[in-house]
C-alpha cells in the first residue's frame, strides 16, 4: 500500500478567537513594523485572507491545514518549534520545512510562494 499524500500545516503565531482577531488587527494598523507574525501578515490584509494567497493554496495539489498558535499547541503540546510556520506532515510526522526565520526572509506573497514550493514540495515528491 502506498504511504499517504503528504499535506501542509500552516501554523500562525496568533491565537484563535474574536478578541484575539480584533487585536490582531489592531496590531496590523497601528504597529505593523512589530506584528509577530510574518506568515499572517504576508496572506492577510488587515481583515481578511488575500485572493492571490487562496488561489495559489488551491492550486498547489497538497492537502492544507491551518492552524493558530493556541490550537497547534493544543494539539502538539510536545512541539517547541518556534512559530510562525509551516511543517509538511508526512506519515504522521511534523516536519518544519519553512520555519520563523525563513518565513521573515519573505518580502512578499510570491517570495513566500517560492520558498513554499521548494522547500515544502519539491522535498515531499523528493520522498514519496
Amino acid at each position: 500500500m502506498p504511504a499517504p499524500a503528504p499535506s501542509l500545516l500552516f501554523v500562525y503565531n496568533a491565537d484563535s478567537g474574536l478578541f484575539n482577531t480584533l487585536a490582531d488587527i489592531g496590531h496590523k494598523l497601528f504597529a505593523p513594523d512589530s506584528y509577530p507574525c510574518d506568515l499572517c501578515a504576508l496572506t492577510h490584509g488587515y481583515l481578511r485572507e488575500k485572493a492571490q494567497w487562496r488561489r495559489f493554496v488551491e492550486e498547489l495539489g497538497v492537502p492544507c491545514q491551518f492552524l493558530h498558535r493556541d490550537q497547534f499547541r493544543h494539539r502538539y503540546p510536545d512541539d517547541t518549534t518556534p512559530l510562525p510556520a509551516v511543517f509538511l506532515v508526512q506519515n504522521g510526522s511534523l516536519r518544519p520545512c519553512l520555519d520563523k526565520e525563513a518565513l521573515a526572509t519573505c518580502q512578499d506573497l510570491e517570495s513566500l510562494q517560492r520558498q513554499l514550493l521548494v522547500r515544502c514540495l519539491q522535498g515531499a515528491e523528493a520522498r514519496s
